[in-house]
């Protein structure tokens, strides 16, 4: 069965983006980004790589879910497709038809769709986003790898937001973590079954 792997960056005080989903309070540079790309060359868009020359071969992940509004902050940058190198799939309720050729549109239960993803053969799936869907898919996540940046934003779209009441606190563990000179510290959770 794949895994549903929530990778996320993430303040101290848990936010994702700003109230208008701006991310540019990530800081930029230092040594977090080359190494958590080496590791997992399929999470940057497919232009990035084209630009940075990067032709790994998707190495954990092979399809990318993701919500309206962290897909409309790629449209913005410039692209519709922004993960081609991956089958790509937005979940949205308001979109009328797939917002472009080799996006997959899921307009209904995103809980029911993730779990057909899941029993398909091939690599992980990556949830990339964002804080409302990750509420809502909570119970389908497996893993959470937070890229925690040191920054207080103080407000923002919250890490997860937006899911059900839960009948009682869903149990993570630490996989693995380390923190980079710069600062930044990649924590990997992994559920408690």
């Amino acid at each position: 069965m794949r895994k549903l792997t929530y990778f996320v960056a993430s303040t101290i005080d848990g936010f994702i983006a700003a109230e208008d989903g701006t991310v540019d309070f990530f800081p930029v540079g230092g040594d977090h980004g080359p190494a958590i790309t080496n590791q997992y060359p399929e999470t940057l868009p497919t232009k990035v790589r084209e630009a940075r020359g990067i032709t790994k071969p998707n190495l954990y992940f092979d399809t990318v879910v993701m919500g309206r509004k962290t897909h409309d902050f790629g449209v913005r940058t410039g692209t519709a497709s922004p993960y081609e190198h991956l089958r790509q799939l937005v979940v949205s309720t308001t979109l009328p038809e797939s917002p472009a050729p080799g996006v997959e549109l899921i307009d209904g239960d995103p809980v029911a769709a993730v779990r057909a993803l899941k029993r398909e053969s091939g690599l992980g799936i990556w949830l990339c986003g964002g804080g409302e869907l990750a509420g809502a898919l909570l119970p389908e996540i497996d893993q959470v790898f937070v890229k925690l940046f040191p920054v207080v934003l103080g407000a923002g779209r919250p890490l997860f937001a937006g899911g059900a009441k839960l009948p009682a606190p869903e149990r993570f563990r630490v996989i693995t973590s380390h923190v980079y000179a710069d600062g930044v510290a990649f924590l990997k959770y992994g559920r408690i079954s």
